[in-house]
């Protein structure tokens, strides 16, 4: 998933304003060396990023706007004091960092270096394109700690690609898959003292483009701001590996062929918004869509692609244009290949899936959700005893294995940055 409320994330909880101190690490003592720098612009970070392996660190050649520079190496060594928080209590909201990360691009499509700069409230024209056209999308993605403290990414440059699809459709320049990697990295290692502790949970990313230039006729933005912020989260869903109850909409669509919805722009979300709502004030977790010709067939839940296991066969909607191509799924699929499971990318009606021998739900935030019922059209179908599949299980459990380091990683998708 790729969960919605792209701006939501933006704006200072005075709740947790007392956990922005400054990281302990050898950014503070070389900002403090130059404080009145410090109290005028803190936006210090890095102008560019790269991995010095022979020291086993990473290095930032770092500038400030009053033209000085200076270094800033993170050590494989050094571990950050962690954030004061319960870590045992990890919600999925937004939780203030420390930074975040900024870059533009003019109309000539090339984006300036990037910068860390201190986490915080953005300032946007009344007449931004994203404001007034909804020109914006985003992405999501997750940095796991590993008990030798290393930290892992899962698939970054995936993200990055479909990123580049999603800004082509909506007439927007994105970054390279290049900046797109190393801005992230650079924003997770700035904010490391939040990336919670093995088995506690991880450390959401959230890259954001959008148009912030003003038009005022429709037409595409005359500038863009890409921008990264991140916050520690636990289980998207408040029954975890439980099992979610979902309801089946078949009034309201999430999205229409020719439209965008196999892109992450931000108007799919607010799409979902009233059917999702009504759904849980009934007391179920999400809603499952359905194809907006024949009303037939399965889409997917608000933010989250759907799977149904019958026997040893797996299916899932096929992409055609209505469905996100998730990264979760994706993986999910060359997982199941792996084990032997035959999968199907294709049509699946409603009647396959109420006689499924269980379903479950793939998204960056979830991970893998297994279905404990399905309600269509006010008859309820139930899975298994528990309605925690093994297939589910077994899928869950490798995926998040390979994501947090604690199975060797044959498919090559983790990315280590120290």
């Amino acid at each position: 998933m790729e969960s919605g409320g792209a701006l939501a994330g933006l704006h200072r909880n005075p709740t947790f304003h007392h956990l922005l101190r400054p990281p302990r690490t050898a950014v503070n003592n070389l900002l403090s060396s130059s404080s009145s720098t410090y109290k005028r612009h803190f936006s210090p970070l890095p102008l560019k990023f790269q991995k010095q392996s022979h020291f086993a660190s990473y290095s930032y050649n770092c500038s400030i706007k009053d033209g000085s520079a200076f270094q800033v190496a993170y050590s494989a060594s050094a571990t950050p004091e962690l954030a004061n928080i319960d870590w045992d209590n990890l919600g999925f909201g937004v939780m203030p960092t420390d930074y975040m990360y900024s870059m533009k691009c003019s109309q000539d499509g090339n984006f300036s270096k990037g910068e860390l700069q201190r986490f915080g409230n953005i300032e946007l024209s009344p007449a931004s394109g994203i404001l007034n056209y909804g020109q914006g999308l985003f992405e999501g993605l997750k940095a796991y700690k590993r008990h030798d403290g290393n930290i892992l990414l899962f698939r970054p440059e995936e993200n990055a690609l479909r990123m580049k699809m999603g800004a082509e459709r909506i007439c927007m320049p994105s970054p390279s898959v290049e900046q797109f990697v190393e801005a992230v990295k650079a924003t997770v290692l700035a904010n490391e003292r939040w990336i919670p502790p093995p088995g506690k949970g991880s450390l959401y990313i959230r890259p954001l483009l959008m148009g912030s230039g003003a038009i005022l006729g429709v037409a595409p933005a005359p500038e863009y701001t890409f921008l990264i912020y991140v916050s520690p989260v636990g289980n998207y869903f408040k029954e975890g590996m439980a099992p979610i109850n979902l309801v089946i909409e078949t009034e309201m669509h999430r999205a229409t062929p020719g439209g965008t919805g196999g892109v992450k722009t931000i108007g799919n979300y607010a799409a979902v918004l009233k059917a999702q709502s009504a759904a849980k004030a009934k007391g179920y977790s999400d809603v499952l869509y359905l194809d907006s010709v024949n009303k037939r067939y399965l889409e997917e839940v608000s933010s989250c692609n759907v799977f149904i296991v019958k026997g040893n066969l797996i299916a899932t909607p096929a992409i055609k244009g209505t469905i996100l191509p998730g990264i979760t799924r994706k993986s999910i699929i060359d997982v199941a290949l792996s084990q032997g499971f035959q999968v199907e990318e294709r049509q699946v009606s409603v009647d396959e899936l109420l006689d499924a021998d269980e379903v479950f739900c793939t998204g960056t935030a979830v991970v893998v959700s297994p279905v404990g019922s399905i309600t269509h059209l006010g008859k309820r179908v139930s899975y298994g005893s528990d309605g925690v599949g093994r297939v589910s299980k077994q899928l869950y459990s490798t995926l998040t294995s390979l994501q947090m380091g604690l199975a060797t990683d044959n498919m090559n998708w983790t990315v280590a940055l120290k």
